[in-house]
């Protein structure tokens, strides 16, 4: 009696465990169900203009890292800086007006990075601190630190316990990492320029701990992803939280997309939207640079550098010219359309004719230019002669009333001085970009517009 007892409690025990590894398996499966269910509910939940919203915010911050990976990719070391060759930067609408370093800039609560700023007289120039997110955080130039803009500066990350040497000044920054750029403006001395550009040093106090650069998609600007780009999501946004008041839903919505891509029906449905909608979205904010303004042919963005909720136009600049600077600093006008309102086209001859009263230098304290890009990505037309830009340097020719006309076409047209010519070759659809550094009066408060330009007939 008493082995027939054990057996039978044996056999129970056994009937037990059994029972116990299989209730899970069918405890997980029916768990896995109701995700999937609660996930196919949550993406029925989003709408077309939910995933379309959520793809161009995403987007903004993945252009930078795009940038970031390609940069280190290009030989960039944390804290050391990159001195390029004038013209030689390879982004969207570049300066060409400036000798360019750069340097990705990583701080923490042990070592602050200092910045060495040469002695710059009648020249502009301007260190820049930009975030992950294309927001600039800091200049360093002399219209900020007019007692002394030149000598040691300490990149700190705020309420770090770091000392600095004494009489060195301090800048918080809101990140531990940033991007940094140095402009020093080439006018008639290159030669000067650069000289002045190889000054600019960078050292740390410390030995910072060194984040890893985000491991997110990288793809050609003529070729904007699809749902793939939300399978970066995490990285993006884990790697440098947007710090924008007002923006704190945008993050959460990006991740339920990013979510509901993870369910093969509800990405193929994500994936359309992104193609079918959000890219039209783009492209219809990208006549007005967001929520910018266009008169005369030239659209003027209504912020820039630094974008507050305006993430459209944050996405749209990161996109057609990244690393932009605040309004104080410099003033970006798109030319698109002529007079007609056709698409600038380099079969066709334009003239731009300013007024002597109207000038284009009478409205940048430092100076002016206008470069011709094409359309898909904004680089500068290749064209026999090299020649890229107009400004005050290229030998321009003032007419007999005072006025100036700039002339863009493939062939200098037989009543255009040489200096006043930019080459646009023919078959190209083209986009003109005018800068103002130190901008004042009309272009500084919104109420001045560059001429329409002309087709010659």
């Amino acid at each position: 009696m008493k082995k027939l007892f054990a057996v039978l409690v044996g056999s129970m025990i056994w009937v037990s465990h059994f029972a116990a590894a299989i209730e899970p398996s069918a405890s997980n499966a029916h768990l896995t169900q109701t995700a999937t269910v609660a996930t196919n509910n949550a993406a029925a939940q989003l709408s077309d203009s939910d995933i379309s919203t959520a793809y161009i915010y995403l987007l903004g911050r993945l252009l930078v890292t795009r940038q970031e990976q390609l940069d280190f990719q290009d030989g960039f070391q944390w804290n050391q800086l990159v001195h390029r060759k004038p013209g030689a930067v390879d982004w969207p609408n570049p300066n060409l007006d400036v000798a360019y370093s750069e340097a990705w800039i990583a701080v923490d609560d042990s070592s602050c990075t200092i910045v060495t700023v040469p002695q710059i007289k009648g020249r502009y120039f301007t260190v820049q601190l930009l975030s992950g997110w294309g927001e600039t955080l800091a200049n360093i130039n002399e219209r900020l630190y007019p007692k002394k803009p030149y000598g040691d500066f300490a990149l700190c990350v705020r309420g770090s316990p770091v000392s600095t040497p004494a009489g060195v000044p301090r800048i918080d920054l809101p990140v531990k990492y940033s991007r940094m750029l140095t402009r020093v403006a080439l006018g008639s001395d290159v030669e000067g320029a650069v000289a002045l550009q190889h000054q600019f040093r960078l050292t740390t106090t410390g030995s910072p701990a060194l984040p890893p650069v985000p491991k997110t998609l990288i793809f050609g600007l003529e070729n904007f992803p699809g749902v793939e780009a939300f399978d970066s999501a995490a990285a993006a946004l884990d790697s440098d939280p947007d710090r924008n008041p007002g923006l704190e839903s945008m993050g959460s919505l990006v991740r339920r997309v990013a979510s509901a891509a993870q369910t093969p029906s509800q990405r193929k449905r994500i994936d359309h939207v992104i193609r079918t909608k959000a890219l039209a979205d783009i492209a219809k904010a990208g006549e007005i640079i967001g929520h910018g303004t266009v008169q005369n042919g030239w659209a003027r963005p209504g912020v820039v550098g630094e974008y507050g909720i305006d993430y459209v136009t944050r996405t749209l600049v990161n996109y057609r010219g990244i690393w932009a600077n605040i309004k104080p600093e410099v003033l970006y006008y798109r030319g698109a359309k002529d007079s007609t309102g056709q698409e600038l086209n380099g079969d066709n001859v334009y003239t731009l004719t300013f007024p002597k009263e109207a000038l284009p230098s009478r409205f940048a304290n430092y100076f002016w230019s206008v470069i011709a890009v094409d359309s898909t990505r904004f680089r500068v037309l290749p064209n026999p002669l090299n020649k890229y830009l107009l400004n005050e340097a290229s030998g321009l020719t003032y007419g007999d009333d005072g006025s100036l006309t700039l002339y863009f076409a493939a062939v200098k047209p037989l009543n255009a001085p040489e200096g006043n010519w930019l080459p646009t070759p023919r078959g190209s659809k083209y986009r003109l970009t005018f800068r103002y550094y130190g901008p004042v009066d009309g272009v500084a408060n919104g109420t001045y517009f560059p001429p329409a330009l002309e087709r010659a007939r």
